[in-house]
Order: C-alpha cells, then sequence, then structure tokens
C-alpha cells in the first residue's frame, strides 16, 4: 500500500501563467508543478536554508530538496532548449 502524498503547503498561486522564449524557436512545452516553483522562491528568491524552506511548506528536507531539485532541472531544461515554461 503506497504513502499518502503529503499536503504542500505554498504562498498562492503565481500572477504570471507561462515564459517562453523571444522569437520563434519556440521547442516545445513543460510543466513546472506549483510546488516546485514555491521551492524556487523559498530557495533562490527569499534565500532560505533547505531545512527553513521545509518548514515552510510543510515537508520532510529530503522531501522539500528532492521538489527543489526536479525544479531545478526543469527550468534549465527549459531555459537550455527554448521550450515554453
Amino acid at each position: 500500500m503506497p504513502r499518502y502524498k503529503k499536503t504542500r503547503l505554498v504562498s498562492g498561486y503565481p500572477r504570471v501563467e507561462s515564459f517562453s522564449p523571444k522569437g520563434e524557436l519556440n521547442t516545445g512545452e513543460i510543466s513546472l508543478k506549483i510546488e516546485g516553483l514555491e521551492a524556487l522562491r523559498l530557495s533562490d528568491f527569499e534565500k532560505l536554508d533547505q531545512a527553513t524552506a521545509s518548514r515552510v511548506m510543510g515537508v520532510s528536507r529530503q522531501t522539500y530538496g528532492r521538489i527543489l531539485s526536479e525544479a531545478r532541472s526543469i527550468v534549465a531544461e527549459a531555459l537550455v532548449t527554448g521550450k515554453t515554461l
């Protein structure tokens, strides 16, 4: 029996729904989950350490680290390959 997915706390939904490359180099689309955006906001914008940010989101530090790593990978793929995020 799989474990239930713990609720992740986020401050709110983004005002901007998508980002796309300028020009005609759009090579597709990739999605970023809301908890991934929140992890990026807490770590990279608010400059919180992972222990503090994980408490804010209501998840373990290990789970927070995994969410953050996945989000950074998605953003990097969108930037490098020219996909709409």
